[in-house]
């Protein structure tokens, strides 16, 4: 599939989201495809090859969660090949996106993409979640199946603001998962489900966790 076809699908789905990009976007979400197909050829870095399958599943699927995200900063933990922080980035170049991976070869794909795009509120940083200290925390977290969610807030819970969120991309209802965090004492959760064109219906879940103090 060459540009054009690629911009043209994500302008349709762009559309069915009922959601608006600065100009150009479209064609640097593009962009970031064609690089993540070329890229995928000689690193593993997605399990979905076709490019028209990468507009749902990856373009999106990320922009489905744009209006969930609270603040001006936004740290995406265990970013892989950038998703959803990168489609994330390119649609809100207001806001600081920090993509966080300990696997080199994914965040030199990332770093790569950032510097082709030319995304200044973009960065990319190779480390353990656990082992990252960063100067200050962060107004959300987000995380594309990456782990459980007592897990997640075990990892990451502390990167996020008093008054943050931290968003878990789910597929399916994590009903057992939920039932877990009523152990957890000082967070509260909310589920949304999600429609992303292109993808089976209920197909995506994102559980926004708030801690209990938090307005």
């Amino acid at each position: 599939m060459d540009t054009d076809q690629l911009v043209a699908s994500i302008k349709a789905g762009v559309a069915s989201l009922r959601q608006d990009l600065p100009a150009g976007a479209d064609v640097k979400m593009a962009r970031l495809l064609t690089e993540l197909e070329h890229w995928n050829t000689r690193i593993n870095l997605t399990a979905i090859r076709d490019p028209q399958d990468m507009v749902s599943g990856h373009i999106l699927d990320s922009l489905a969660v744009r209006p969930m995200l609270r603040g001006s900063r936004v740290l995406d933990i265990g970013t892989g090949a950038g998703v959803p922080g990168l489609p994330l980035a390119i649609a809100e170049a207001e806001i600081e996106f920090r993509l966080l991976d300990a696997n080199g070869r994914k965040i030199s794909f990332v770093r790569h993409v950032i510097g082709e795009l030319g995304l200044s509120n973009a960065s990319a940083i190779k480390a353990r979640i656990e082992d990252y200290a960063p100067d200050e925390r962060f107004d959300t977290v987000i995380a594309r199946a990456l782990a459980s969610i007592p897990r997640l807030l075990e990892l990451a819970g502390h990167l996020v603001r008093d008054e943050g969120v931290l968003l878990a991309l789910k597929g399916k209802y994590p009903a057992t998962e939920l039932e877990q965090i009523k152990e957890i004492s000082g967070w509260k959760y909310d589920v949304t489900d999600l429609t992303v064109p292109g993808l089976e219906s209920h197909a995506r879940h994102v559980v926004c966790l708030r801690r209990v103090d938090a307005v």
